[in-house]
């Protein structure tokens, strides 16, 4: 392990002689690639800097404890007491730090939410469950662009919603969050007070840039229609919703949110190349990641990753046994200590050498 961190701080030291070369400005491609893995590697040498310092501190005070000077071997003791403690919290810190990493972890992401088992109540609770992600997003200071959304016939329900998330290591977060989420409770129109339970579907795909995947102009069929629902004059009026086929897996993506057919198609591009992307990560590590059908599920209650128990106030994680008796506040965006203990988790588990799904 010290031989891999002594590496790559000689690669660190390398690349910040590198940055303060007036000619890599000239190149802003490779100065970007040559700033970002220098901003990869600084927390781990910074803490392997510290590991050393610690180290060399412990050595240098057993040394003291041979000499003569009872005054100084009194000083030694009393680093040693200081220092001992701190050298094992380092080195576990600098393990998970060498963890593989997963390489979509700073992407941005798009996601998709749709309703599933239990009708209108299904559309309400993917409208709810949306904005607990926007209000999530805005604690990290995240961008959400909506893509697409369908409403549901009741007022403030969704049956589907569509949107990228921009930001800082938005997929790290937010991968946990794919698969089915139940919810019970009782509905508006229940009469008799009887708790329901409903399912929705969510999906977080990593963003696919250009260099990701290359789609070919050849396998599109790009179709426009006139925009449907809230948007003013625009609505029924001009082609600018775009329908983008791509031929050869059928995978079709819409977009009408802009008014613009320009801003649709490249709103629908980018969706089209993350699900591509996915189809294609899923075929290279099909042995270690699940299929996108199996991670999100039909729908049904059984598939369940997640359980929101309103009666109860209570939020379940059933993949690791999480309980959260404060479910009012996890919809109002809550959501990092549930976030939090899936990575606990998910470090655990590598640190034990087992690989795990995000779902």
């Amino acid at each position: 392990m010290f031989d891999r961190l002594a590496q790559m701080e000689a690669r660190y030291n390398a690349l910040s002689q590198q940055m303060s070369d007036p000619a890599l400005v000239t190149d802003q491609k490779k100065f970007q690639a040559t700033a970002k893995e220098s901003r990869d590697l600084e927390p781990v040498v910074e803490k392997y800097r510290e590991w050393k310092k610690v180290s060399e501190g412990i050595a240098e005070a057993k040394t003291m404890l041979a000499d003569s000077d009872a005054d100084l071997r009194a000083m030694a003791e009393e680093e040693l007491a200081s220092l001992e403690p701190r050298l094992e919290p380092i080195e576990e810190e600098l393990k998970i730090m060498l963890l593989p990493k997963d390489p979509n972890d700073d992407k941005n992401v798009i996601v998709e939410l749709r309703a599933g088992t239990g009708g209108d109540e299904a559309a309400l609770f993917v409208a709810e469950v949306f904005r607990m992600y926007l209000r999530f997003a805005e604690q990290h200071r995240w961008k959400v662009q909506v893509l697409s959304e369908s409403e549901s016939g009741i007022g403030g329900g969704l049956k589907d919603v569509t949107a990228i998330f921009e930001g800082d290591k938005v997929y790290s977060q937010m991968k946990y969050e794919s698969g089915v989420h139940r919810v019970q409770r009782v509905p508006a129109t229940e009469t008799q007070g009887r708790v329901h339970t409903s399912a929705i579907t969510v999906a977080v795909l990593p963003e696919a840039e250009e260099v990701d995947i290359k789609v070919e102009a050849k396998d599109l069929r790009i179709d426009t229609f006139c925009s449907s629902g809230p948007g003013g004059q625009s609505v029924n009026t001009t082609y600018s919703a775009v329908r983008i086929t791509h031929l050869p897996t059928n995978t079709v993506v819409s977009c009408q949110d802009e008014k613009s057919q320009i801003k649709n198609r490249e709103k629908a591009m980018r969706v089209l190349r993350s699900r591509l992307y996915e189809v294609e990560a899923e075929r290279i590590h099909q042995l270690q990641a699940k299929e996108r059908k199996q991670q999100v599920g039909s729908g049904d209650r059984s598939e369940k990753i997640r359980t929101y128990n309103f009666p109860q106030n209570r939020l379940t994680d059933h993949r690791i046994g999480l309980t959260n008796h404060q479910l009012a506040m996890v919809m109002e965006g809550q959501l990092q200590p549930t976030i939090d203990a899936l990575i606990a988790h998910d470090v655990a588990q590598k640190m034990k050498g087992e690989t795990v799904d995000a779902a």
